[in-house]
């Protein structure tokens, strides 16, 4: 085994942790394997023979990639029309998770988590991400985003404080399965009470159209459960999946393609957030053959 087969070798052991660290970071599936092999480009050019900790070393170089991508992004957004990006989903059989997808979502990072992080700040983003979720010091993070490591701890203070905002949802699939075939059922029926029994009054709709149009976000019970009676029709093809581990669908279209991929958030025994996910261009970056689709 010559020099660069060593170091592909050694770099695959760390492959699972570092697309971890990467959706955490991006949000994104695709952009996450493009930044892992970005960071392998920058190794196997740079060579390791004056590094102690490989996995530390390896962390803030596609942590160094994913910043640079994520302000690339924020740079972009600012001259979009769009009010949604959603991130992309994990999508899992409702029995239960793939095994590739354990270091992904291994800490339970929900949709709904992953959308309170698209709203911080890239600097903030990292240094969250790399201190709460994997536990990096503040000392390796400060150099990454630039920062005193004072500063830099700052930065996940602010960060935590937007994700701790948000009330706990129900981690039980099984009663979140239970609202959602509730809401599905009262959908397919247009039952207009049936829905608002299953909706916290104050739940949001956030719906990522993809190319097809803007992004829109939709409040209260009363306005949710008339939009859903209005698309009953995409309750009739309803797949029950588990969207980064929680009780999801994904709806069909009459020609057999997938249409949307719904992801519920149950707080209370009622769904608080809703997050739908549709056009060929998202669909097509997510892996669905775990549903047979």
């Amino acid at each position: 085994m010559n020099e660069n087969d060593l170091l592909a070798e050694r770099f695959e052991e760390h492959r699972g942790r570092l697309r971890a660290v990467a959706y955490r970071m991006l949000g994104s599936t695709g952009e996450a394997e493009d930044a892992v092999q970005e960071a392998w480009l920058r190794v196997s050019r740079a060579g390791t023979d004056d590094v102690e900790n490989l996995g530390g070393w390896l962390t803030t170089i596609v942590s160094r990639v994913c910043l640079n991508m994520l302000s690339s992004r924020a740079r972009r957004q600012e001259d979009s029309l769009d009010v949604v990006r959603l991130p992309d989903p994990v999508i899992d059989k409702p029995e239960g998770r793939d095994p590739e997808h354990e270091a992904e979502l291994a800490d339970s990072v929900g949709l709904a988590l992953l959308v309170v992080l698209e709203t911080l700040a890239p600097a903030e983003r990292l240094a969250f991400v790399l201190h709460d979720l994997f536990a990096v010091p503040f000392d390796e993070i400060a150099p990454i985003v630039d920062r005193t490591p004072a500063a830099t701890r700052q930065l996940a203070s602010r960060a935590r404080r937007r994700v701790q905002g948000t009330p706990a949802p129900e981690t039980d699939v099984h009663r979140q399965r239970a609202v959602v075939n509730a809401f599905l059922a009262a959908a397919r029926e247009g039952d207009f009470e049936g829905l608002i029994a299953v909706l916290d009054p104050d739940v949001v709709v956030r719906s990522d159209w993809g190319g097809l149009r803007p992004g829109d976000i939709v409040r209260g019970a009363e306005q949710v459960a008339r939009n859903a009676i209005t698309y009953t029709r995409l309750a009739a093809d309803a797949r029950p999946a588990l969207v980064n581990g929680a009780a999801g669908f994904v709806s069909m279209a009459p020609d057999g393609s997938p249409f949307s991929v719904m992801a519920f958030t149950i707080r209370d025994g009622r769904i608080a957030e809703i997050d739908a996910l549709a056009g060929a261009d998202r669909l097509a970056a997510l892996d669905l053959t775990v549903l047979g689709i």
